[in-house]
């Protein structure tokens, strides 16, 4: 019979380090796709919300990057799946509704969609380096979390106060 040499069982820093990898795909694919959802948007509204957050994602990127350094990693990307999926979908409704006035609220729906994503791992992040000792890695992971809600507190005032009424009234 033969044996089969088992892996030495993977622990909570290597999860942090390994979602670290994939948190930092999906800011620099963010980074990629916000100049595009800028473009596309009809209102100056939300065209102005995804310049100011494109600026904080070069931010979001830069912390990401001093996290890799308090753990003594080289920064390094893994692809993620979830943020393909979302920004595959934004692409699909700049297609699909191109010229319409549902553009707006199609594409701050997927912006949405990503906020709650980062925010959903920022936050397991910051919880997991706490849990591991690396306070500073908390406290910038705690520092981006607070931005991303910020961001989408913005953008669901934005769609209450305009994008979703426009939409409705075409």
């Amino acid at each position: 019979m033969a044996t089969t040499k088992s892996a030495s069982p993977k622990g909570l820093s290597e999860l942090f380090h390994d979602t670290l990898k994939d948190i930092y795909f999906a800011e620099k694919k963010i980074l990629a796709t916000l100049p595009k959802m800028a473009k596309a948007a009809n209102s100056p509204d939300l065209k102005a919300a995804f310049e100011k957050h494109r600026g904080e994602t070069e931010e979001h990127v830069a912390r990401l990057e001093e996290v890799f350094e308090v753990i003594d990693k080289k920064p390094q990307a893994k692809t993620c799946a979830a943020i393909v999926g979302i920004t595959d979908e934004g692409a699909e409704i700049m297609e699909e509704y191109k010229g319409t006035p549902a553009l707006d609220a199609g594409l701050l729906a997927v912006a949405q969609a990503v906020e709650h994503y980062e925010i959903s791992r920022y936050g397991t992040m910051k919880t997991w380096a706490t849990e591991l000792g690396l306070d500073e890695a908390a406290s910038l992971l705690e520092l981006t979390l607070g931005e991303e809600k910020a961001t989408d507190e913005a953008l669901t005032a934005l769609a209450e106060s305009t994008v979703n009424a426009a939409a409705e009234a075409a």
